[in-house]
């Protein structure tokens, strides 16, 4: 019988298996032992679920809850038990994951006539444990399209269908659990009695599904009620309806009849009413509010955010002048580290606070200052004599994103600020049990701002995202539900535009590189979006922040 090398990174070992044995029994022959039951591996910095059989040497890397991976195969085979449950308890009713909230994931009930109660939730609950119980695997099929897009339409799965058929492959892979099809674009576990602890709970009019914590997976993530968070999806649900576009399906029509431009000139406009409605609250405000501060994340668009709303604050009479805390970070070489050694832009550290407050006091003192410039290139502060005084009903703006936390103005009365959290937070999904999560399309806009404007490569990129976000959950989200108000800069249409820009950068990562599996699963997803032409975007819009063509200078 013939047989393959396989070298196993979790003990340094070789050792030869015959063709076709799987991950999981190489995984028991090893006796491979992680701080959490095993997931999944790395198979030449490739994911692959436990299924998996070896037809050629491979280097493996076994994985549990802790890795990113691993916690996405727990999602995947959950959200296809709750599915199933869903069927069972509810055969008429349709089921729509909307996106991750509160530490777990929000989804909503269709068709159910009236409001979800307690004893709902119960029976959900206890058809999933029984799911769980029964130990049912999850088994992947390699079906002619045609009939995979049978099946899914007489489930009702009708986007997932769609999806399908525009691939326009002969061949496709469905998943199938006790004779129900579905598909989560990912690895899933062999069967379903590797999952253990959820939570499924009441959450607004719909549920909200909780995991495991990756620290201990014996409790659950830590609630976190957000209020502000979930009013904004809501809002950019509506938008979704407004535009006809909620799936990249209903997405990639638009393109195939050439009206992808209808849907950039209506997704741009909500933006403008929305900055205007921000506008006006913030005049309103204009006797105590003087100073507005806008935080976010990385790539949420802040910068061009700041500059469209300081537009719209000038139509109303006001004054406005904008400061960007990146102007603010300290020298390369002061910029505190992570505990891997890598820069930890993220940190509270890596702006020089104390130079920053003297020039907003002095602002404030109506005295004049000379405004610094942050060189990302070459990593260091420098001037060129751009100076700022405010004027008579002078409003600033100061966009970063530590703009929210308390430490950076600790001496500014409260009540003189208008704050303000914007992220991306993506409106549109794969499919309706398959989300896109925001994390995802901040990535990708990094990813070509950081080539285009800050000499980094795309592995670069992917490789510090981890920290990035690391320092986001610790200095950034924490203080997003402190704001007056909530913007989303994501747009409907934008991965279709961001996709031919991102894709060669993601193509370029070799195999070699821990980063590849990142690159991979985004080059997956993308797949299943046409590709649209950015021609039609205004140049005052979010997108030019990252594309370029911008008519704003930065």
């Amino acid at each position: 019988m013939k047989s393959v090398e396989i070298y196993c990174e979790n003990n340094q070992s070789s050792k030869l298996y015959p063709l076709g044995t799987t991950l999981l029994e190489i995984a028991e022959d090893l006796e491979i032992e992680l701080k959490f039951p095993i997931c999944g591996a790395l198979v030449n910095n490739k994911a692959k679920e436990l299924t998996y059989s070896i037809v050629k040497a491979k280097n493996i890397r076994f994985f549990d809850y802790t890795h990113e991976d691993g916690r996405r195969i727990y999602v995947r085979s959950l959200i296809f038990v709750l599915y199933n449950a869903i069927c069972e308890v509810f055969p008429q009713v349709g089921f729509k994951l909307e996106h991750g909230i509160s530490r777990g994931y929000y989804c909503e009930l269709e068709d159910l006539g009236r409001n979800i109660t307690d004893d709902d939730v119960f029976a959900l609950v206890e058809e999933m444990k029984a799911i769980i119980k029964r130990d049912i695997p999850f088994v992947r099929q390699g079906l002619p399209t045609e009939r995979v897009v049978d099946i899914f339409n007489q489930q009702g799965l009708y986007e997932k269908a769609r999806l399908y058929e525009e691939q326009g492959n002969i061949y496709s892979y469905v998943y199938f659990l006790d004779g129900r099809a579905n598909y989560f674009y990912g690895q899933l576990f062999p069967s379903t009695g590797y999952l253990g602890l959820f939570s499924l709970e009441r959450y607004y009019h719909g549920l909200l599904l909780r995991i495991p914590n990756p620290e201990k997976i014996n409790t659950l993530m830590e609630f976190d009620k957000q209020d502000k968070l979930f009013e904004i999806f809501q809002e950019h649900k509506d938008w979704a309806e407004i535009v006809g576009v909620s799936v990249i399906a209903s997405l990639n029509d638009f393109t195939y009849k050439k009206k992808a431009g209808e849907v950039i000139k209506i997704s741009e406009a909500l933006h403008e009413r929305k900055i205007v409605e921000i506008a006006n609250k913030i005049y309103d405000r204009r006797d105590k509010a003087k100073i507005v501060l806008i935080a976010g994340p990385s790539s949420s668009g802040k910068t061009t955010f700041s500059k469209r709303l300081a537009v719209q604050l000038a139509v109303s009479g006001l004054k406005p002048e904008l400061i960007s805390l990146d102007n603010y970070f300290v020298d390369r070489e002061r910029t505190p580290k992570d505990i891997h050694g890598q820069y930890d832009f993220e940190a509270l550290e890596a702006i020089d606070i104390d130079f920053f407050n003297q020039n907003l006091i002095d602002l404030m003192n109506g005295e004049e200052i000379v405004l610094p410039r942050f060189d990302f290139k070459t990593g260091s502060r420098y001037f060129n004599g751009d100076k700022l005084k405010l004027k008579k009903n002078g409003v600033i703006i100061i966009e970063g994103i530590h703009a929210l936390n308390p430490q950076l103005i600790p001496h500014i009365n409260p009540e003189n600020t208008f704050k303000i959290f914007i992220s991306a937070l993506t409106q549109i999904s794969i499919d309706f049990h398959n989300h896109i999560p925001t994390t995802d399309n901040r990535l990708i806009r990094r990813i070509i701002r950081d080539n285009k404007y800050r000499n980094y490569s795309c592995l670069d990129t992917i490789r510090r995202w981890t920290s990035v976000r690391k320092g986001e959950e610790k200095n950034i989200f924490p203080f997003q539900e402190n704001a007056d108000i909530m913007f989303n800069s994501s747009q409907i249409y934008e991965l279709g535009v961001l996709k031919k820009y991102v894709e060669p950068m993601l193509s370029s990562i070799p195999e070699n590189q821990p980063e590849y599996n990142e690159a991979v699963r985004l080059l997956s997803f993308l797949s299943y979006i046409r590709p649209i032409d950015d021609a039609e975007i205004p140049p005052t819009s979010l997108l030019r922040e990252f594309l370029g063509g911008s008519s704003f200078a930065y």
